[in-house]
């Protein structure tokens, strides 16, 4: 159900990606049942920007666009990411440790709230609530590089989600939401790129 909350159930997942974030979380919960020693999980959503992954979209994107090569665009394009500028993230890191996980006095076994605990522990989205269409990231990349992609239209992956969305209501709780729109955000990857890699 969009978007995605931390209060949902995510026990079911659908790849194994997902599954060591799951797993991920269990461990840090057990630690904080066994020893309250407070907790916090996050979340992240698409992350990208300057100094990013060199396997995620972005550089794969960019790199293939300047050499020009095709980019593999899976579901034609169409599913839908919440992506995340990196400074919103650091942001949202930064306010969240200033919130120290305590014990959820009504948390309840018959009808547990995931995202809560009788434990010190807690979990957060940090998303920009505010998924795009991967054709228009694509878009707004070429538009920054001032060259267009040559695209491989390929059908979804096995594991992928068409779409992704942060809720973000326990964050904005906390005092904060992420809005860099993908124009800035792109923007400011590319100039980046291009700077980096020209002294390589």
């Amino acid at each position: 159900m969009m978007p995605f909350s931390v209060h949902q159930n995510v026990d079911h997942p659908v790849s194994l990606y997902t599954a060591t974030k799951k797993s991920n979380e269990l461990m840090a919960h057990a630690y904080s049942s066994l020893y309250k020693l407070p907790c916090t999980g996050l979340r992240f959503f698409t992350v990208y920007g300057p100094l990013g992954r060199p396997d995620m979209a972005p550089f794969l994107f960019t790199k293939a666009i300047l050499e020009n090569r095709p980019i593999d665009v899976f579901n034609l394009g169409k599913m839908k990411s919440d992506f995340t500028y990196i400074d919103d993230i650091v942001e949202g890191v930064i306010r969240v440790t200033e919130k120290i996980p305590e014990q959820d006095t009504g948390w309840n076994s018959d009808n547990p709230d995931p995202a809560t605990s009788y434990a010190p522990y807690m979990i957060y989205n940090i998303g920009n609530n505010n998924p795009i269409e991967l054709m228009k990231f694509i878009e707004v990349l070429e538009d920054c590089l001032g060259k267009k992609a040559e695209k491989n239209l390929l059908p979804m992956q096995p594991g992928d989600e068409h779409e992704t969305c942060a809720d973000v209501d326990d964050l904005i709780n906390i005092g904060f939401k992420p809005s860099t729109p993908i124009e800035k955000g792109i923007k400011e990857f590319v100039e980046w790129y291009l700077s980096y890699y020209s002294k390589t």
